[in-house]
C-alpha cells in the first residue's frame, strides 16, 4: 500500500436537513493527495470547499454525510469518536481562515499550543514549554520564548496566524488542510506564510490541502487544482494542465475574473473636488498615573492630496501604514490637523453641525459588506436613509422612486427593495451599500477596502460598476486597498504609505511600471508572485 494516496475522497456527500427541507452543501465530490504534495480547492463562495474540508476530519454539526473518506486505508466516516479524536491534532490538522477567532483571546499563547502537546501526550511542562519554544522558533515567530506568555491580541495578524501553524505542527501532523489561511493579511505577509507552508511541507513531507479562491495563489503553491462549483467537481488535475486548458465554462469565468481595464485618463483641467495639504492625525499615548502624555503615534504624519472630478487616487500599504487613519479625516470623522480644502472650502475645524450639509457631497463604502448594513433594516431602509436626514421634503413615495432608480444604477432589481441584507449575496450586499453611498449624488466617495471581502468574479463586477458610475457621474474616487491588482485597474494616480507617511507617488501607470522604494518594489512582488531581491524589515 506504499504506493496508495494519503487522503482520497470518495463521492463525497454534504446534505443538511431542516424540517422538511434538504440542503445538498456537497454533491458526489471525490479527489486524491499524495504524501508531500499540494492540492488546492477552489470556487467561490458557496462552492463547499470548506464544507468539504470540515467533512473530511467530522467537525460539522447537524449534516448528513455519504460516500468515503480513506485516510492511511481507514474510512474516516466509519469511525467513532475518540478514533477520530487521536486523529484530528495529530495526524490531520487544519488551520482556518481568521486566526484571531481561533485563538482563545483570554490565554496566553503558550498555554493554548501547551494545551494541545498536552492532550496527545506530553504531561511533562518542562518538556511542553521547550517544545511550545522550539515550534514558534521552526514558524519564524521574532523572540519566541519571550512570547510565550503573549496574548493572541499582542500579535500582529502575521504572527497569529504562524501561531496557528505552530499549533497545527504540534504533533507532526501527516495531512495539513489550510482553509484561506492567507485571505485577511497584507499581500506581503501572505507571501511569507505561503513561504514558510512549503519550507514546513517540505521539511516534515507532509501532504498540503490548501482551500482558497485566489488563483495566484493557486499557481505558486499546488501541484493539482479541484475546482468547485455549487457542491461539485467542475475540473480537476495538475494546476498548469487546468488553468491552460479548461473543461469548464465555470473556470474559464474564474481565470477571466481578475480586475481588468485602464484608469480613467487623469484630466488636469478638471474641477478640484479635495485639496489636503501636510494632514496629520497623532494620536496621544499617555501614561502614569496622572495620565500625561509621553508621545504620540503618527498615525498619519504630513500627507498632501489632490483630487479632481472624475478621477481616482489610490491609497496602498500595509495593515497599519494609515490608509483607512487618512480617509475618515478627509471626511472628518476623526480629529485631524491641517487644511481640508473641499468643493473650495476648508472644512477642518468645522463643527458635526456645520458639516452635516456637506455630507451628501462626501460618502464612504467600506470593506465589509455583511457588516455595514443592519440587518434589522430592509434594503430601502438602508438606502433612503440620507434621504431622510437630507431632503426632509420628499415624501415616502418619491424617496422609494430615488431608492428603486439606485438599484438598477448598481444592477439589482428594484422589486428586491423590501428584502433584508441577509438574503442578498456577498457581492449584492456591496452594491447595496455602494447604492446607498450614491443615493444623494456625491462629489466625493472614498472606497475603504470595497472589494477584499468578495470572490474574484464578484471583485471585478464592483471595479465594472465603480468605474462606469464613475464616468455617468465624474465622480472623485479615494481607493483604499492593499489589492493591487485592483488599484491598477481603477487608479490614475497612486499613494503609497508606510507607517503615516507618502513613500512613493504619482501617476499610477508610471510607479506599477517602474517603482523607486524598496518597500514599493516588495509590495509589488507579493501582490503579483515575483521575487524581489529585497525584503520589508518589520515582524510578521
Amino acid at each position: 500500500m506504499s504506493g496508495a494516496p494519503l487522503l482520497e475522497v470518495k463521492n463525497l456527500s454534504v446534505t443538511f436537513e431542516q424540517g422538511n427541507r434538504a440542503t445538498h452543501a456537497v454533491n458526489s465530490t471525490s479527489f486524491c493527495l499524495n504524501r508531500g504534495k499540494t492540492l488546492a480547492l477552489v470556487g467561490e463562495s458557496g462552492s463547499g470547499k470548506s464544507v468539504t474540508a470540515l467533512a473530511i476530519v467530522q467537525l460539522l454539526t447537524g449534516a448528513k454525510l455519504g460516500g468515503e473518506v480513506v485516510f492511511k486505508s481507514e474510512n474516516l466516516l466509519e469511525m467513532d469518536e475518540r478514533r477520530l479524536r487521536s486523529i484530528r491534532g495529530n495526524s490531520i490538522t487544519m488551520v482556518f481562515q481568521e486566526p484571531m477567532t481561533s485563538l482563545n483571546p483570554l490565554h496566553h499563547i503558550g498555554k493554548q499550543i501547551g494545551e494541545i502537546l498536552s492532550h496527545h501526550g506530553m504531561k511533562d511542562l518542562p518538556q511542553r514549554e521547550q517544545r511550545t519554544i522550539e515550534l514558534l522558533t521552526e514558524v519564524g515567530l521574532p523572540d519566541p520564548q519571550n512570547r510565550l506568555m503573549s496574548f493572541p491580541h499582542q500579535l500582529s495578524g502575521g504572527q497569529r496566524q504562524r501561531v496557528m501553524i505552530a499549533m497545527a505542527l504540534a504533533n507532526r501532523p501527516e495531512l495539513f488542510i489550510a482553509d484561506e489561511p492567507t485571505t485577511a493579511l497584507d499581500v506581503t505577509v501572505q507571501m511569507q506564510i505561503l513561504t514558510l507552508l512549503k519550507d514546513l511541507q517540505a521539511k516534515h513531507g507532509m501532504a498540503l490541502l490548501f482551500i482558497t479562491h485566489d488563483l495566484g495563489i493557486v499557481r505558486r503553491i499546488a501541484d493539482d487544482v479541484v475546482v468547485m462549483q455549487k457542491g461539485e467537481v467542475v475540473d480537476a488535475g495538475p494546476v498548469k494542465e487546468v488553468f491552460n486548458n479548461p473543461t469548464s465554462e465555470y473556470t474559464k469565468m474564474l481565470l477571466a475574473a481578475e480586475p481588468k481595464g485602464d484608469a480613467a485618463a487623469l484630466n488636469l483641467g478638471a474641477r478640484e473636488i479635495l485639496r489636503v495639504d501636510n494632514l496629520k492625525v497623532w494620536f496621544p499615548v499617555k501614561r502614569g498615573f496622572l495620565r500625561r502624555t509621553t508621545g504620540f503615534i503618527k498615525a498619519v504624519d504630513g500627507i498632501s492630496v489632490v483630487l479632481r472630478e472624475g478621477q481616482t487616487l489610490g491609497i496602498v500599504g500595509e495593515s497599519g501604514s494609515g490608509k483607512t487613519t487618512l480617509g475618515l479625516a478627509i471626511l472628518k470623522l476623526i480629529r485631524s490637523e491641517g487644511p481640508i480644502v473641499f468643493l473650495g472650502s476648508n472644512i477642518n475645524g468645522r463643527t458635526q453641525r456645520q458639516m452635516q450639509p456637506m455630507r451628501a457631497q462626501m460618502q464612504v463604502v467600506f470593506q465589509d459588506p455583511y457588516g455595514s448594513l443592519s440587518p434589522r433594516l430592509s434594503v430601502a431602509e438602508i438606502i433612503e436613509e440620507g434621504l431622510t436626514v437630507q431632503k426632509t421634503r420628499l415624501s415616502l413615495v418619491e424617496r422609494r422612486e430615488i431608492v428603486a432608480q439606485a438599484l438598477i444604477d448598481v444592477g439589482l432589481d428594484p422589486g428586491s427593495m423590501d428584502r433584508y441584507p441577509h438574503e442578498f449575496s456577498g457581492g449584492q450586499r456591496q452594491r447595496i451599500a455602494i447604492a446607498r453611498a450614491m443615493v444623494l449624488q456625491p462629489k466625493f466617495v472614498v472606497l475603504d477596502e470595497p472589494t477584499s471581502a468578495l470572490d474574484m468574479s464578484v471583485q471585478a463586477q464592483i471595479v465594472d460598476l465603480l468605474r462606469d458610475l464613475q464616468k455617468k457621474r465624474g465622480l472623485a474616487y479615494l481607493f483604499i486597498s492593499h489589492d493591487l491588482k485592483v488599484v491598477k485597474a481603477l487608479a490614475s494616480e497612486i499613494i503609497v504609505m508606510k507607517d503615516g507617511k507618502v513613500v512613493e507617488s504619482g501617476e499610477a501607470k508610471k510607479v506599477f511600471e517602474n517603482p523607486q522604494s524598496d518597500y514599493t518594489k516588495a509590495l509589488f512582488a507579493a501582490a503579483f508572485n515575483t521575487t524581489p531581491d529585497y525584503k520589508i524589515d518589520r515582524p510578521v
